[in-house]
């Protein structure tokens, strides 16, 4: 029997690898596996909430149904050069796959540019699900197990195979913030009679933990109350009750920038 191979060896050899590699390669890699990411992200956010596959059939027109062409597939390149409508139909192409793509390439280039490793990969699929995640929400107050549940899971085997040294502190943190805020909502609901926190909020909080690890949790959550109540005073909407709030999204949002400043050198 030949000597095993250790994930530890394998990961030095890439590195090593790594290491030989132009730096501005991994950042442009980021951004051209975020375009790709950003056309199946903008489809399943339109598609999904509209009981639409995702997957099944090809790619049509949002208003006409017209099948999509290859040079018509290309994310961004191809809605500049259609001048945002459709070639078949002439409607506007919904602006969300635009937003939407340009911010995908964007969280695939930020990743691999402060951790142009696996770890960078593992940090951009974290960005992308948090993405989805932070739209759906935005829109239509929903975020469904089908995502948050396999980005948790996909924290803690990111944290197994890439820090093992910071496995337990994030299963911590999984734990911690499904369950914390779990209770949160219960108690609302006991004291007002009323529901005031979504059952998705505390899986995704409890992804956010199984990513980031249970010392930030307080933070994720202070930075989307500081985002959220600034985003009421800037549309000086009147705060009441009965207002909702996009919680999820606010957490999105504010996990990804702590994760990106976990990855810059002390």
């Amino acid at each position: 029997m030949g000597p095993s191979v250790r994930w530890g060896d394998t990961a030095a050899r890439a590195g090593r690898a790594g290491r030989m590699t132009p730096a501005w390669l991994f950042p442009l890699a980021g951004a051209l596996l975020g375009l790709v990411f950003g056309s199946f992200i903008a489809n399943l956010v339109i598609r999904w909430p509209q009981g639409r596959s995702v997957i099944a059939g090809r790619s049509a027109c949002d208003s006409c149904g017209a099948t999509l062409g290859p040079g018509e597939l290309i994310p961004v390149f191809s809605h500049l050069l259609q001048r945002g409508t459709c070639r078949s139909c002439h409607a506007p192409i919904d602006r969300r796959h635009l937003m939407i793509e340009l911010a995908a390439a964007m969280i695939g280039a930020t990743a691999l540019f402060v951790s142009p490793d696996l770890n960078g990969a593992a940090g951009a699929l974290f960005g992308w699900f948090l993405l989805a995640l932070a739209v759906l929400d935005v829109e239509h107050f929903w975020l469904p197990d089908a995502l948050t549940l396999p980005l948790m899971a996909l924290g803690l085997i990111a944290a197994a195979l890439l820090r093992p040294d910071l496995a337990e502190m994030r299963m911590i943190g999984a734990a911690l913030g499904y369950t914390g805020l779990s209770l949160i909502g219960w108690a609302y609901r006991k004291l007002r009679g009323r529901v005031g926190l979504g059952g998705g909020d505390p899986k995704l909080l409890g992804a956010i933990g199984a990513w980031l690890g249970w010392p930030l949790l307080p933070f994720v959550l202070l930075l989307a109350s500081l985002v959220g109540l600034g985003a009421l005073l800037l549309r000086r909407e009147k705060v009441t009750a009965a207002t909702r709030v996009p919680l999820g999204a606010l957490m999105a949002l504010a996990a990804w920038p702590i994760w990106l400043v976990l990855q810059a050198p002390i």
